[in-house]
């Protein structure tokens, strides 16, 4: 009998109504920013109740520009999680500020919103949250701490689109509620331009400064007007991009239900095979504060430290039995740049553990309903016989 195909912990679809308009966007003579970024921007829009929306080359650029938007500069900090893609980080110090990192909850894997408010200094001016996996924080929190601090916050919702937050005053989707917020269609996001981002905004004259912002500081009028009152960056989307975007948006209710059924299944095959038992720590099913997650990963928190060879033992296992891992993220204050500033070992426990043992397994609307329990099957097995 011929072995399983090869399981990838992701893989973008792109369906052939798409790849047809990305030729027809290649034939038109205008690729880069045009009408269909303009298009995209204006359903993408509609999806965050109406408030501006700019899209740009990928979602580290929305995160400086948003820093940039709220004034952060030389000499200002800004609190977020050590647990995320490095660039949540190198961006608050690309502005010449300071990252200064806070641990996180070890259930939701989210930053620690008390840490957040004992980390609140004279030097604070932003809170910049992450919502790993798709997860949101406790929003209510969250811009509680902000309103008595008088902090903007700027929210690292790059895998966070679809997720929702039904709280106690703040109820919709990410992205319809708060200051900024920053998404990232990146190939592994659930909706991908293969490279791209945007920032929601507040108003229109964040939108004009973000704009000219993304592209050299640049503001133009009539045919030949040209004037440049602050530097800019080059981190302006392509219509090649925008039609990926835009076809995919329309799938983004049916791609967030599978994701959500193929959760379900994991926390089924969990069970059967006694994943749990082996003390293997599962993600939340949802945040009982009233987060839902559009399950952007799936990710298990391994006992690596009984495990002979670690996490790294276990991916190379999974590997030989045809299945794809990843892992998002280590610990990034122990990066030999921030170790540089002074971060060290031991300062945030919860995210040292979890940086070490972190494990993403395989989600995405295309796996087969089996999948789930053959990956659950193998991740038992492989964890069985290292187990020390």
């Amino acid at each position: 009998m011929n072995a399983p195909a090869f399981l990838p912990f992701t893989r973008p679809e792109i369906d052939a109504a798409t790849i047809a308009d990305v030729g027809a966007v290649l034939a038109s003579g205008w690729i880069t920013s045009g009408p269909k970024v303009q298009a995209f921007e204006a359903k993408l829009s509609e999806i965050f109740g109406g408030r501006p929306v700019r899209a740009f080359g990928n979602g580290t650029a929305t995160m400086e520009v948003a820093l940039r938007l709220a004034g952060i500069g030389p000499g200002d900090e800004v609190i977020t999680t050590a647990i995320t893609w490095v660039a949540t980080a190198n961006v608050i110090h690309a502005v010449g500020a300071r990252a200064m990192l806070v641990d996180v909850d070890p259930v939701t894997r989210n930053i620690d919103l008390a840490a957040v408010e004992a980390a609140i200094g004279p030097r604070t001016k932003a809170i910049l949250p992450v919502y790993l996996s798709g997860l949101p924080v406790d929003m209510d929190r969250l811009y509680a701490i902000a309103r008595r601090h008088g902090l903007r916050v700027i929210e690292d919702a790059a895998q966070a689109i679809g997720s929702r937050w039904v709280g106690r005053e703040l109820r919709g989707a990410i992205g319809q509620l708060g200051d900024l917020v920053s998404f990232s269609f990146q190939a592994n996001k659930n909706i991908t331009c293969a490279e791209g981002g945007c920032l929601v905004l507040n108003d229109e004259v964040e939108a004009e400064r973000a704009e000219r912002l993304r592209l050299q500081g640049v503001k133009r009028w009539g045919l030949d007007g040209m004037e440049v009152e602050e530097p800019g960056g080059k981190f302006n989307l392509t219509d090649i991009n925008a039609a990926i975007g835009l076809g995919q948006l329309p799938h983004l209710d049916a791609i967030t239900a599978r994701r959500g059924d193929l959760a379900r299944l994991y926390f089924e095959a969990a069970t059967r095979h006694g994943l749990r038992d082996l003390g293997i720590e599962l993600p939340l099913p949802t945040q009982a504060a009233g987060a839902i997650t559009n399950w952007h990963m799936f990710q298990v928190v391994l006992p690596a430290d009984r495990l002979a060879g670690g996490r790294a033992a276990v991916m190379q296992a999974l590997k030989e039995a045809g299945i794809g891992t990843g892992v998002h993220y280590p610990a990034l204050h122990l990066f030999k740049f921030y170790r540089e500033l002074g971060w060290r070992e031991g300062q945030l426990p919860q995210a040292e553990r979890i940086g070490r043992a972190i494990l993403t397994l395989p989600l995405f609307p295309a796996m087969d309903d089996a999948d789930p329990d053959r990956v659950g099957a193998a991740l038992a097995r492989c964890c069985k016989a290292l187990l020390t």
